[in-house]
């Protein structure tokens, strides 16, 4: 299952432990990281780091995981429209779009696990 186009450019993202993904799809700019072998804190720390990139309507980003990020979702949930979809491996797909006045608000600083 290809959940990242193969014409996605590899990008460096400031505080990331994995690799990002960048792409562009009917006018929006898309970046992608996969944390589904990762453990904790991992999912969250590369969370908060894609989240920032996160600055306008237009730009998106999308976390595959291996189960819901429940404490993520609880730090960020109120400052992000999220899209949350359970694939068919088992793994989850959220795609974190930007809140209009909300997103501004989000401390993606504290990347420490609750959840």
């Amino acid at each position: 299952m290809q959940l990242i186009p193969e014409n996605a450019q590899k990008v460096n993202v400031e505080g990331a432990t994995v690799d990002f993904y960048k792409f562009e799809k009917d006018g929006v700019t898309y970046y992608a990281f996969d944390t589904s072998r990762c453990g904790p804190p991992e999912p969250m720390v590369n969370a908060m780091a894609g989240l920032k990139l996160i600055t306008s309507p237009n730009v998106k980003l999308i976390m595959i995981n291996h189960k819901m990020p429940m404490g993520l979702l609880n730090k960020i949930e109120e400052n992000y429209d999220i899209e949350k979809e359970d694939l068919p491996d088992g793994r989850v797909k959220l795609v974190f779009s930007y809140k209009p006045g909300k997103s501004e608000e989000a401390n993606l600083n504290d990347s420490s696990c609750h959840g």
